[in-house]
């Protein structure tokens, strides 16, 4: 249990360090041009993504997001407490790999972000997001285990661009990124229906799991 959570910790720490620091560099270096920056954000996210999940998967299963615990728990192939503490890490954790990103580009530790997310556009981006993320993980255990950290990996980067909201699909992330005032911030008064729709979208795509990709 020890070995998991401190892998769910390093790995949604280094997520938040890939997404927010790489939004903090690409707004530095682009210039105003939002299209460069938020190519180098996704590129960054995707790689990142595949890297933790790579090398955490065999350990806690790389969930790195409340969301996809939620969806194992559904599933039955996670148990109450284990998810519970798996969520309060990815928590944590993902405000810690924030704060650490702000240390590494010289900034104040505790901000709020004031970047506005809301809308009905900006919702249903996050339950197509979330919805998406899960189906292909589920997809890809049933199918291909090995192809799991490229798939999602690849997933994301694309959901950057194809989605309004650039695709957070975590409720970790969405809390983490409202404490960072960058590139990759959120108001964290719209935080919390961004939360609503990634659970909406990581619980049906649960169900639609449990059809399409039954357990043997």
């Amino acid at each position: 249990m020890i070995r998991q959570l401190l892998a769910e910790a390093l790995g949604t720490a280094f997520l938040l360090i890939g997404v927010v620091g790489s939004g903090s560099m690409g707004a530095m270096l682009a210039d105003g041009n939002t299209a460069v920056a938020l190519l180098a954000n996704a590129i960054a996210t995707g790689a990142i993504l595949y890297v933790i999940i790579t090398i955490f998967g065999p350990i806690s299963g790389a969930h790195f997001n409340p969301a996809v615990t939620l969806a194992f728990l559904i599933r039955g192939e996670i148990a109450l407490p284990r998810a519970a503490a798996y969520v309060a890490v990815q928590i944590a954790a993902g405000i810690l790999g924030v704060w650490a990103t702000h240390l590494m580009f010289d900034l104040p530790v505790l901000q709020l972000s004031q970047t506005a997310r809301t809308g009905m556009a900006q919702w249903w981006s996050e339950i197509l997001a979330t919805f998406g993320l899960v189906l292909i993980i589920f997809g890809g255990i049933r199918h291909r285990p090995e192809a799991v950290p490229a798939l999602v990996a690849l997933y994301i980067t694309g959901a950057y661009w194809f989605t309004a909201s650039t695709s957070f699909a975590n409720p970790a992330v969405t809390i983490a990124r409202g404490l960072s005032d960058t590139f990759a911030g959120i108001d964290p008064a719209h935080a919390p229906m961004f939360i609503a729709m990634q659970i909406v979208g990581a619980v049906l795509a649960t169900g639609v799991a449990i059809r399409l990709f039954p357990r043997d």
